[in-house]
Order: structure tokens, then C-alpha cells, then sequence
């Protein structure tokens, strides 16, 4: 039964500080019919847009466009916001029911005719208004907008795009689930000290925490990547690994009800038929067009730059595993549930750096810390825990943030462990933009409320074991707080240009160059502390750890780089039918691109949640990379001023990079920022790639 329309929390005004939702109040049963009131709003706002005798202006068409339907945003925040936290059957059940209707809203409004008239009409005398820089701007970006969602479509077109649209949310909508049912579902018990040999006591504290929590006893390992990789690293039994590595390179694989090798070639052959529509040869050529990279060519020069560099250092480090299994004597071949084992004993051998030795240092409360101080030091925030703020599980921590001048200028919630009814992965996202252009009924400047998410394994606080972090999960920390600055930081007019709404390749920037800080030694020296003795990391631990930096880097960036290369082979497809098996393409392609066999792979096809879970990095992932070009010539600013928090410097990353939001156009945010265009000699150095030339 439907909550009445005058009843349901969601469609109330919100009586928290800050206008925050009533997560408390809020059931399943509420969304649905708050979604659809507000859609029913939004259209009725759009007609009054699209209908009015005065000719269109920027105010009264393109600013009036996005003041509109701020109580859908709202609520599908919230909403979308819990299904990816903190989801349930019931909430699954309203995700899948409301994914095809929320596609078909969009498409009503992108392609009415009415306002979309007067949107174009706007944007072909854009240059002859006097409009400011960042107002024409928004013409372009919100003409775009309606472009690309099948505005300029005949009308027999605009019925099959929406029709499209609508089985793509659908089906996108069940693969995210597909891969939660397998994340959730799958366990792998420990059951005695054979079991657990070789795990430091952090892995086996949290291996004890995450079958607590699932109402088991002993010790279970997750597919929480924060579990996960740590039991690969350290443990001695060769066939749990194995087990392990199955079970979370398979998710997405498995007979029956779940399995994603169907929807995931459904997916592929609707949006063929999307770009083919929009007068595209594939999917590729299609999302591109909105990219700083542009067309396919650039994004295969990028990763031809970087690939066989990297084949060339991982092939070096596979020799140095396969020395150290020979001088151990192990007789067996080297596959991808033994890489991390091995590369944990060379990296101990060479660089005298433990897991083990480097997490107590790690606690995540001092990261956190850290990343406030470092978001202090830069830009002049602050952040105040504020426990009398409503959240929606008992792990999210909501912070009051304030500008240098002291004033409010966000709410910043954090949620960092991984549980059941969470999607894996880590993601920062917002339950409001900030902006100065204000609907009737709201203030006069919208102050953000991002969140970030993690899925760091939980410590067993009940045994005073807190949660320790690995170096990777402090740098995945920082990363998302880079996003999270991204949204806190924005200083734009209009909502359609706040915070991370920027063009793909260029969102990554202001995460990946904020993860520099948690290497610097000034930064662990003053935050990474032993969470028992309270003793500051050692400067020759903090040594030690600098020289390894690049260690396993070909690894790593194989891995990332051939997950890039099929995700842009298999959205270069031109035929209408994808490939009948895709796990056959997939392996086909790297087995040519001469990917090792004991490396593997990021995502795999199959729960590749970039891809299908949304079309957000569909043909896209390649943008870390890009990103990475970016963030590294980027940092090099701070070398050269001297100093990691140069003042000057900071100053131009603030205005020009985190407060810019899509105000700019990113290349020539960056040059703003940089004083040039960036080079790439920066990031092959950083990965230890620039005299890493193919054999």
C-alpha cells in the first residue's frame, strides 16, 4: 500500500539542520509515490517553462530549466543514495519498478519539443546576449544536454530512444544487483588455524569481524576488496586463495537467476543501437563526443604510450617472483591467486616493508584526520563531527564544514565499511549540489551535502582491535575525499555546472591529485601513528616506504590497462549483435594483447560496475588514466614551489580546479591552473614507467 501523498516524509518540508532527509521516517514504501509526485511536479514546472508568451531569454528558459525539479532531486538522491549504501529487498523491489519510469521521465523532458525550441532559440544567439562566461556556459552544456538525449531526433526516433533508454535503466538496474547478490551471498570460512596460517592479526581481526557480523563464528573471508586482497597477500594455503580468487574474479558469472553474461550483451546491443541512432558507427565514437579525449584515436595513443611500458615491467617483476618460488623451492605454475602472495615476499625481500609492520601505523581515524588536516592546510576547511545530524546507518559520521572565513559551506557524510547490503567499490555522490540559483522557496545560495563511500573491513573494536588500513585503502581515503572536495568546494551559480558534473576525463583530477598527500612525509609523520603505542611512523619506515612506491607498478597498471583496452574494444563494436560469448571475447582480446596470464584483470566483463551497473564510465574507463596525466603534471607544481602545501599554488588548484566545477571548459581550467597544457613524462615517471621501453 502507497503512503498518501500528504503523509509521506519524503514530500514534507525537512525539519533537520541543514535540510537534511528524515532517514529515520523514511520506509521502502515511501519512494515510490514520492518519486512519482515529483516527476508529476517537475513536468508541470517544464510546461509552464515551455509554455510562456515572452520569448525565450536565458532567465525565463535556461536558469528557469535549472531551477526546476529540485524535489526530484531530492528525493532520487536519497533514494539512489540508499540503494547503493544501504539497500534492502523491499528497496531492490522499488529500484527495479521505478528504473524504466525515471528513464522514460528523462526522456519527456529532453525531448519536448516545446522547450526545447526555446532551449535551442537561447543557445543560437548565446553570443549575442551579453551573458557572462559561466551563463553561456550553462547554454551550452544544458543545449548539449538535450541534444544527446534525442532532442534533435524525427519523432518516430524519439519513441524507440525512449523505448531504449527505458530497457537500459531496467537492465543496468538488475546487473548492479546480479553483483551485490554475489558479493553478499558468498563466504569463505576459516575454520581452524590451517585455515587462518600465515594471516598477520589484522587480516584475522577483521576476517573475525566480517563473520560477526554475518552471525558466524570464527573467521570468514569476504569479497570486500579490504578483505580480499590482504588474505591473497598473506595467506599460506594456496587452495583458499585459489577459492578466493575464483569466487571474486567469477561474480557475475553463475547459472541461474543472477548471472550477467546475458544482460551485459543486452546492454551492449542497445546502446550500439542508441549511438547508431544518434548517427554513430558504435557506443565508443558516441560517448566520446563529449570527452576531453574526443575519439577513440586518443584514448588508443594513451594507453599504447603506457601499455607496452607496462608489459615490459611487469614481465621484470613476474621473473623476480618466479626466482624467489625457485629459491623456495616451489615446483608449481605461477597463476593469478599466487601473484599477490609471492610479490608480498619480494616486496619484504627488497624493500624491508611488511603489511603487517606498516597498518598498525594506519589507523582510520588518523587517515581521516589526515585528509581534514591536508583539506585545512590547502583550502582552509575545517570539519566538526556533528553526532545530532540525521544519517542512515550507525557507520555514517556527518561533518559540519566551514570555509577559511568560518562560514558553514557543507555537510560531508563518510561511510567507510563494507557490510551487507552495500555495494562494493568506493564512490563519492551528493544528496544536494551547491549553487546560487535558488527555486522559489529556497535560500539564497544551496549548501552542498556530499557523501563519500568506502568498504574498508571493519576491526573488532569489541577485542580493541580498531580498523587498520592498508596503504592502498588510505590512498582509496584520500581519493574519495578528493571527490568529496570536488562537491564541498564548488563555488558556481547554476546546479547543472556544480561540483564533479564535468566531463568524465577530467572528474578523476581532483581525486587522484589529492591521493599525492598521503605519500608526503610531512603528512605521515604528523598523522600515521601506532594505533597502541601512539609513536609518529618512523622516518625510515616512511623511507622505506617512499623507495617502494613503485614497486608491483606494472602490475598494477596492467591490470588497470587491460580493463581500460576491453572496455573500449567491446563499445567499438559496430555490429548490431555483440559478441555471443563475452567471457570468450574478453579473454580472446588480452590473450592477443599478450596480458600475462598469472596478472588477470581489474573487472572482468561480468560485474564490471563502471559499465553496466550505469553508463557513467561506459567507454570510459580509460579516464583514470587520462586523469593520471593530469594529476601527475598537476602535483609537479607543488615540487616545483617547494613545498607539498604551497600557498600560491593551493590557491590556483582551489580556484581553478576544485571551485570550477563545469564553469570552464577542463583544458582550459587546467592550462589556468598549470600555466600550460600538461605532458605525460610526469606520469610515466610516477608509475616508474619512463625507461620501461618494450623489449
Amino acid at each position: 500500500m502507497h503512503t498518501p501523498v500528504d503523509v509521506n516524509p519524503l514530500l514534507q518540508e525537512w525539519q533537520a539542520p541543514y535540510g537534511l532527509p528524515p532517514f529515520a521516517a523514511l520506509l521502502p514504501e515511501h519512494f515510490e509515490p514520492a518519486l512519482r509526485e515529483a516527476m508529476r511536479q517537475h513536468r508541470c514546472e517544464l510546461a509552464s517553462i515551455g509554455a510562456q508568451a515572452a520569448p525565450a531569454d536565458f532567465d525565463n528558459t535556461v536558469a528557469a530549466f535549472d531551477r526546476s525539479g529540485r524535489l526530484l532531486d531530492r528525493v532520487a538522491a536519497v533514494f539512489y543514495n540508499l540503494t547503493s549504501s544501504a539497500t534492502s529487498s523491499a528497496l531492490q523491489a522499488v529500484q527495479r519498478s521505478m528504473a524504466a519510469p525515471m528513464a522514460a521521465h528523462s526522456s519527456a523532458v529532453y525531448m519536448d519539443a516545446a522547450l526545447f525550441a526555446r532551449v535551442d532559440a537561447v543557445h543560437e544567439q548565446r553570443t549575442r546576449l551579453g551573458l557572462s562566461a559561466e551563463a553561456q556556459r550553462l547554454v551550452e552544456r544544458v543545449h548539449l544536454d538535450f541534444v544527446r538525449s534525442g532532442a534533435r531526433l524525427a519523432p518516430a526516433a524519439q519513441v524507440r530512444y525512449a523505448q531504449v533508454m527505458e530497457e537500459l535503466a531496467a537492465l543496468t538496474t538488475r546487473f548492479a544487483q546480479n553483483v551485490l547478490h554475489d558479493e553478499s551471498s558468498w563466504s569463505l570460512p576459516l575454520g581452524d588455524e590451517a585455515a587462518l596460517a600465515g594471516l598477520p592479526g589484522f587480516v584475522r581481526a577483521a576476517a573475525r569481524q566480517a563473520a560477526a557480523e554475518r552471525g558466524l563464528q570464527g573467521h570468514v573471508v569476504t569479497l570486500s576488496r579490504s578483505l580480499i586482497v590482504p588474505f591473497l597477500s598473506f595467506s599460506e594455503r594456496r587452495d583458499l586463495r585459489e577459492a578466493a580468487w575464483r569466487a571474486w574474479t567469477d561474480r557475475g558469472e553463475h547459472p541461474g537467476e543472477h548471472d550477467n553474461r546475458a544482460v551485459a550483451r543486452d546492454i551492449l546491443r542497445l546502446r550500439n543501437e542508441q549511438a547508431r541512432l544518434h548517427g554513430h558507427a558504435c557506443y565508443a565514437d558516441h560517448a566520446l563526443t563529449d570527452t576531453m579525449a574526443g575519439t577513440r584515436s586518443a584514448v588508443q595513443g594513451l594507453l599504447g604510450e603506457v601499455w607496452p611500458r607496462a608489459l615490459a615491467a611487469v614481465e621484470r617483476e613476474q621473473q623476480a617472483l618466479l626466482a624467489l618460488m625457485q629459491a623456495e623451492g616451489v615446483q608449481v605454475e605461477l597463476q593469478p591467486w599466487d601473484w599477490r602472495f609471492y610479490a608480498e615476499k619480494v616486496r619484504r625481500e627488497r624493500y624491508a616493508i611488511d603489511d603487517a609492520e606498516v597498518k598498525p601505523f594506519f589507523r582510520l581515524e588518523n587517515m581521516i584526520q589526515a585528509a581534514f588536516d591536508c583539506a585545512s592546510r590547502l583550502f582552509g576547511l575545517s570539519f566538526s563531527l556533528r553526532d545530532d545530524l540525521p544519517v542512515y546507518h550507525p557507520d555514517v559520521k556527518a561533518y559540519e564544514v566551514r570555509n577559511a572565513e568560518g562560514q558553514v559551506s557543507g555537510i560531508f557524510l563518510q561511510d567507510n565499511f563494507a557490510r551487507a547490503g552495500k555495494r562494493s567499490g568506493a564512490w563519492m555522490s551528493s544528496l544536494r549540489w551547491q549553487s546560487r540559483n535558488p527555486a522559489p522557496g529556497e535560500g539564497a545560495c544551496s549548501l552542498p551535502v556530499i557523501l563519500n563511500n568506502n568498504n574498508f573491513a571493519k576491526g573488532a573494536d569489541s577485542e580493541g582491535q580498531p580498523t587498520l588500513l592498508s596503504m592502498d585503502d588510505a590512498r582509496t581515503l584520500f581519493h574519495e575525499f578528493g571527490h568529496g572536495l570536488h562537491g564541498l568546494l564548488s563555488d558556481v551559480t547554476y546546479r547543472r555546472l556544480s561540483g564533479t558534473q564535468v566531463l568524465r576525463d577530467f572528474v578523476e583530477l581532483p581525486s587522484q591529485i589529492f591521493e599525492h598527500w598521503i605519500t608526503e612525509p610531512e603528512v605521515l609523520q604528523r598523522h600515521a601513528r601506532h594505533w597502541q603505542t601512539g609513536e609518529p611512523i618512523p622516518a625510515e619506515l616512511v623511507a622505506r616506504l617512499q623507495r617502494a612506491q613503485q614497486f608491483n607498478q606494472g602490475y598494477e597498471t596492467v591490470r588497470y590497462t587491460a580493463s581500460a583496452m576491453v572496455d573500449m574494444a567491446v563499445h567499438s563494436l559496430t555490429d548490431a549483435e555483440p559478441p555471443a560469448d563475452l567471457c570468450a571475447f574478453e579473454a580472446g582480446l588480452l590473450r592477443q594483447a599478450g596480458l600475462p596470464a598469472a596478472v588477470g584483470l581489474n573487472h572482468r566483463l561480468v560485474h564490471f560496475q563502471h559499465l553496466f551497473a550505469s553508463s557513467g564510465y561506459a567507454a570510459g574507463y580509460y579516464v583514470y588514466l587520462w586523469a593520471e596525466v593530469l594529476d601527475a603534471d598537476g602535483f609537479d607544481a607543488f615540487t616545483e614551489a617547494g613545498s607539498p602545501f604551497d600557498r600560491a599554488v593551493a590557491a590556483r588548484l582551489l580556484r581553478h580546479v576544485y571551485a570550477t566545477g563545469n564553469s570552464v571548459a577542463p583544458a582550459a581550467a587546467y592550462a589556468a591552473f598549470r600555466g600550460r597544457d600538461p605532458t605525460v613524462q610526469p606520469l610515466l615517471k610516477k608509475r616508474g614507467l619512463l625507461h620501461a621501453e618494450p623489449a
